[in-house]
């Protein structure tokens, strides 16, 4: 056994994460209080242009989306505090952002007060317990910033809230044990805290911010250059769709292996990599996968601010190129990339007729990062042109219905390829072609979007193709069609179709019926696992080391190893087999053996440490699930 496995799993996975912070498996995070979680969200929302007033408002008097507790912050505070809210809602009402962003504060750091004031004041240890545990869950709101821009008072006020923790009593089991609070120490832990927050967070000025965040305001005057780290507010979601939709690729529908492919294998990493993008896409894992969960639909995916409901993303806003915001508020539904190849022009309204162009400008204007090189589009373009549609035996090679369609999607199909005066003697096959994927390649503008001044033309937006349709609710360019059925009633009432009720539920089971597949979602069980999904995808990225390193092609090994070795000790956290997970965290540090003999120029040791990755890899396949 190598000597570092003596490490702990803890101590292999930390290492790892430090040396590649980048990696496209979030991190679940901890449930927020509302009013911590409210701060938060203004921040994030301060930072946008144009400010949505309407939403940085609702962050205080709404819970936030998913959250835990039935009422928003200010009816928290209202119910069980005496902090007073008056000042800050003032301040949201006038509008005035640096008024909102002090108010906010301070409203934070008396509240932590108010809490550390409770717990000296309590005469059961539950009591006290509950207060600090309370106090410090608000503390969390500022927590972040204090350790990046004052690490040492962050490592102070950390043994002070452990003093406190332990300082403040226990009730032991069924009275057994008890334990009653130390008042002297509790005392002294909190004035640690409060002297802090006193200096930092409860001054009567705050310094103009031209970034919201909750850096120390001690910080904020040094002059310092102290960075942030970005972060996703609360009520973001950005995990994968549950339950996984199933990746068809066509090259694996022939039975070729993907590590016999390794242009493909490489865009099938870049895919799944956030280094391609920005920041800060690039520093929260937000990669191409990401929204687009194995070439479908996120339907879960939401970021506060730039998301008006699940499935839906502004990619031209503020949030994550400021240089590319067009600064509207118009989030689009997450199109599926299935069947890619087939469905150009590419962007909701056509507007890029090539798909590097398009893949391009997603990288470098939509998420900042920085130019690709060649080398990189070839290797995108390469896997993304192998998506294929799921399979659906309801249809033939040239889009009609097979036997095993109903009879009412067979009633549809008639309707479905019925002229009608409404769509200027033209019908719904005209646009969605059956033989063609049910697709036109053509850009129409069908009255589902408010121009945007008048006399505008801008209205049009590419004709998506129904394959699939089923599994990509909501419909329209913005989600704002539930179901197929909500189509065609959209259609049967603004086009004039004169649809009767049985002709509507017919043609939305035609549409039903060329929208399905036979298999739509990942199949898991005990032992083939979404780990060892992973696990076969991430030693597929790294068999391009084969062709790779003897091109001595640095920058692109090293994209590589850094993008699946983080990934790889991400994803040893989801693993069933507990026993197996040191082995991948050794495996992951094979990875970065080879990283940094590479950034050393020390080929040799490169390729000694790729063959030993490869050899355990294979012998550690069968258990990893």
């Amino acid at each position: 056994m190598r000597k570092w496995l003596g490490l702990t799993v803890a101590a292999m996975a930390s290492s790892l994460l430090v040396n590649n912070p980048t990696y496209a498996t979030p991190a679940k995070e901890a449930p927020w209080i509302p009013e911590a979680a409210a701060y938060r969200l203004t921040l994030f929302l301060g930072n946008l242009e144009p400010l949505p007033w309407d939403e940085i408002e609702a962050a205080w008097l709404e819970p936030y989306r998913n959250s835990e507790f039935s009422s928003g912050a200010i009816s928290w505070i209202e119910a069980g505090s005496e902090v007073d809210a008056a000042p800050l809602l003032d301040a949201i009402f006038r509008e005035n952002r640096q008024d909102v962003f002090a108010e906010a504060t301070r409203l934070i750091a008396l509240r932590i007060e108010e809490e550390l004031d409770a717990a000296l004041a309590a005469e059961a240890s539950a009591t006290a317990q509950q207060a600090v545990r309370t106090a410090r869950e608000l503390y969390r709101a500022f927590g972040a910033a204090i350790a990046v821009a004052d690490p040492e008072a962050a490592r102070r006020i950390g043994l002070a809230w452990l003093e406190m923790t332990s300082s403040s009593g226990s009730t032991g089991v069924l009275g057994i044990g008890a334990m009653s609070a130390d008042a002297e120490t509790m005392s002294a832990a909190r004035k640690a805290v409060s002297d802090y927050l006193a200096a930092n967070y409860l001054v009567d000025v705050f310094a103009p911010r031209k970034t919201l965040n909750a850096m120390p305001e001690t910080a904020a005057l040094s002059g310092r250059e102290i960075e942030v780290p970005p972060s996703l507010p609360p009520g973001s979601d950005i995990f994968d769709q549950d339950p996984l939709p199933r990746l068809v690729l066509n090259f694996e529908e022939q039975g070729i292996d993907e590590a016999s492919l390794p242009l493909v294998a490489y865009g099938d990493m870049l895919f799944d990599s956030a280094q391609i993008f920005g920041s800060p896409a690039r520093d929260l894992g937000i990669a191409c996968s990401t929204c687009h969960n194995r070439s479908d639909i996120n339907q879960r995916l939401f970021i506060p601010g730039a998301s008006h409901q699940p499935g839906a993303i502004d990619v031209d806003g503020a949030f994550f190129n400021p240089i590319f915001n067009d600064r509207r508020d118009d989030p689009i539904d997450i199109p599926s990339l299935r069947g890619l190849r087939f469905t150009g022009p590419y962007g909701r309204d056509g507007r890029f007729a090539s798909l590097r162009e398009f893949t391009r400008n997603v990288i470098v204007g939509e998420f900042g990062g920085d130019e690709p090189t060649p080398f990189m589009l070839d290797a995108l373009l390469a896997y993304m042109l192998e998506f294929d549609f799921l399979p659906n035996s309801m249809l033939t090679a040239d889009g009609r219905l097979s036997e095993l369609s109903s009879e009412a999607a067979r009633r549809g199909e008639v309707i479905f390829n019925r002229s009608f005066v409404g769509l200027s003697d033209r019908s719904c096959a005209d646009c969605h072609i059956p033989d063609a994927n049910f697709l036109d390649r053509k850009a129409h503008d069908i009255g589902s979007t408010t121009p945007a001044y008048d006399g505008a033309r801008a209205g049009a937006f590419d004709t998506p193709t129904l394959l699939g349709s089923v599994y990509t609710a909501p419909y329209f360019h913005d989600g704002s069609m539930p179901t197929l059925a909500a189509v065609v009633d959209w259609f049967d009432d603004t086009k004039a179709l004169g649809l009767a009720a049985g002709e509507r539920d017919d043609l939305t089971a035609y549409l039903e019926a060329i929208g399905a597949a036979d298999e739509p979602y990942e199949a898991f069980d005990a032992e083939n696992t979404s780990f060892k999904l992973a696990f076969s995808e991430l030693t597929t990225f790294a068999s391009t080391l084969d062709s790779l390193l003897p091109q001595r092609d640095a920058m692109h090994i090293l994209l590589l190893t850094d993008t699946v070795a983080a990934d790889l000790a991400a994803d040893a956290s989801t693993m069933i087999n507990l026993a197996a997970r040191p082995e991948v965290y050794a495996l992951a540090e094979r990875l970065t053996e080879v990283a940094s003999a590479v950034r050393a120029e020390d080929w040799a040791a490169a390729e000694k440490s790729w063959a030993a990755f490869k050899a355990e890899a294979g012998s550690m396949e069968k258990r990893t699930f």
